[in-house]
């Protein structure tokens, strides 16, 4: 399903040098709900419509159908007011250095149209190109191995940035379980109490608390009817078992 109103947020990957890299950024995008792309001088001139971004896009290629291609970064920036970079590289001068949700717990309270800026796999980013941005990210990994696929780094950032903007609510992929009620509960328990006694676990002259606590068990367990009616399952074969074991 197309993206309609996409929330004021463009990422813009500098000279992008694989295909299958564009296609995956498009499908971290659209997962978080953003849409607007801007390659800036890609290694290949087909990286919006190759058949490796289309395949990597995945179900995502009406946000390559809507990316554009620029010759230079300036054109990217055209309606951005707040540019982010993304360099791992330290430098000795540029903007402040923040991790994403630190910055954007601020960020995300201002109007600002924002720009994430990403460099190429080969090369990172110039000098020029991060003195350009107002913060650069730094995503926090392991110190002694910090290295991100393109893709993994913008899934990353869209994340981040969508749950600072109040992000998306947690959809239910199972339904949810339905209590037995206590007529069933206690059913079963009777049940349990036969194929104990049959068994020889409990003694029926000495019972203690055992079935109490069993009720208590399946009250905290809340046992669902499927539940109910294995549990008799195995209480029927014990009684049967039972029943064929040799008298001593």
């Amino acid at each position: 399903m197309a993206i309609a109103d996409p929330d004021p947020t463009r990422f813009i990957l500098l000279n992008t040098s694989h295909r299958g890299n564009v296609g995956a950024t498009a499908r971290a995008m659209k997962v978080m709900g953003f849409a607007d792309l801007v390659l800036v001088a890609p290694r290949f001139e087909d990286a919006l419509t190759h058949p490796d971004s289309i395949a990597m896009a995945s179900g995502a290629t009406d946000v390559l159908e809507r990316a554009r291609i620029v010759p230079t970064l300036a054109e990217a920036l055209d309606g951005v007011t707040c540019l982010c970079a993304t360099a791992m590289t330290p430098r000795d001068f540029g903007p402040p250095t923040q991790a994403p949700r630190d910055l954007f717990a601020g960020l995300a309270r201002t109007p600002h149209t924002v720009g994430f800026l990403f460099g190429s796999e080969r090369f990172g980013m110039s000098n020029e190109d991060v003195y350009r941005c107002h913060a650069c990210i730094s995503i926090p990994t392991h110190p002694d191995y910090g290295s991100l696929n393109l893709s993994q780094a913008v899934q990353l950032i869209a994340y981040d940035w969508r749950q600072a903007l109040g992000g998306f609510g947690v959809q239910g992929r199972t339904a949810e379980p339905q209590a037995a009620d206590a007529a069933a509960v206690q059913g079963v328990l009777d049940h349990w109490q036969q194929a104990l006694v049959a068994s020889g676990f409990l003694d029926p002259d000495a019972p203690k608390k055992l079935m109490p606590r069993l009720n208590q068990l399946f009250n905290r367990a809340q046992v669902t009817p499927e539940e109910v009616h294995i549990l008799r399952g195995i209480a029927r074969n014990l009684i049967e078992l039972s029943r064929l074991r040799p008298k001593s």
